[in-house]
């Protein structure tokens, strides 16, 4: 692509300045589109991250021009995707139900809901190492925990009443 009569430089120069544009690409499209692009509120959130790496690597891969230029103008175009997605999803409670997954109650009050473990496939460990990374010392001070839509975990805990708003949209926290 820049240097034909040597291989090995043009393949270390190609690396380094294809990965540098696209970088700078990226960080162009970010100001542009804004700080939602990969804020990892939402499962297309995730999809979108991983995809713009994806094609980030390819464009610092490429080996001519045109494959350049596709993973340029794909990402621009996955970022376009996910700007008007979120403005559908902002704007449409229809959009939003469609595109969006509950977060669901994995515990209340202290105690697992087996139930939830097994529809969402956590295993009890796996929350039991989440409530140690929350650093939980009492399970009866845990008002809940969410599996959240990004596949995060979230643990409430403490002294404090737990505020019903806080998981007015969580499947499961009509039970407790």
């Amino acid at each position: 692509m820049f240097l034909s009569d040597a291989p090995t430089f043009d393949l270390i120069l190609r690396a380094f300045l294809l990965t540098a544009a696209a970088m700078i690409w990226v960080v162009i499209l970010v100001r542009v589109v804004g700080l939602r692009s990969f804020s990892k509120m939402t499962n297309f959130d995730f999809v979108m991250t991983v995809a713009t790496g994806s094609l980030l690597a390819g464009a610092g891969q490429a080996t001519d021009w045109g494959g350049f230029g596709q993973a340029m103008l794909a990402m621009a175009a996955l970022f376009l995707v996910q700007y008007i997605t979120a403005r559908l999803r902002k704007d449409s409670d229809t959009v939003e139900n469609v595109m969006q997954n509950d977060p669901i109650l994995l515990l209340r009050d202290g105690e697992i809901i087996p139930s939830a473990l097994t529809k969402t496939r956590v295993a009890e460990s796996d929350l039991i190492a989440k409530l140690r990374e929350a650093n939980v010392f009492d399970m009866a001070k845990v008002k809940a925990v969410v599996l959240e839509t990004t596949g995060d975990i979230s643990v409430l805990h403490g002294d404090e009443t737990l505020d019903d708003r806080i998981i007015k949209n969580v499947r499961g926290a009509d039970t407790g």
